[in-house]
């Protein structure tokens, strides 16, 4: 690991894994709103969401991912990474009150371009609400 307690590209090896959970209120699908200005009816009017698909409100997608980007940045590789690519594939909504666990799997290390590839998945009661894969450029022990 590095000085920021996180982990260089010489330290990954494939199958390494880490999570992170937070339970979804009422509160951070508001103020992802306004950060976002993401302002759906379906995340925000009870009334309204009730006569959609889902039959009540549901969480931004881009919240629950963001989940993901908090397992990367603080966990695995950890700080000083740099997101370079997601891929997202939204599979279940996530509702007020849920714990959404993301969690990141090396699945390669790219060393001689400081780069690991990284299976991300977010889950709700071991159910996947989210798939997908990122790209992170790594710190390392070399020089840059």
């Amino acid at each position: 690991m590095n000085a920021q307690n996180g982990y260089d590209i010489e330290d990954l090896q494939p199958g390494m894994t880490a999570s992170v959970s937070k339970t979804i209120t009422d509160a951070d699908i508001v103020l992802f709103s306004g950060v976002s200005t993401d302002t759906n009816a379906v995340h925000l009017n009870e009334d309204f969401a009730k006569t959609t698909m889902f039959g009540g409100r549901i969480a931004h997608g881009m919240l629950s991912a963001g989940l993901i980007s908090a397992a990367l940045g603080n966990r695995l590789p950890g700080p000083g990474c740099i997101y370079m690519g997601q891929t997202l594939k939204f599979k279940a909504p996530v509702r007020p009150g849920d714990t959404v666990t993301a969690t990141v799997t090396v699945k390669e290390v790219i060393a001689d371009k400081k780069r690991a590839i990284l299976e991300t998945v977010c889950t709700v009661g071991g159910k996947p609400v989210i798939e997908g894969e990122a790209t992170m450029l790594c710190t390392s022990k070399q020089s840059a």
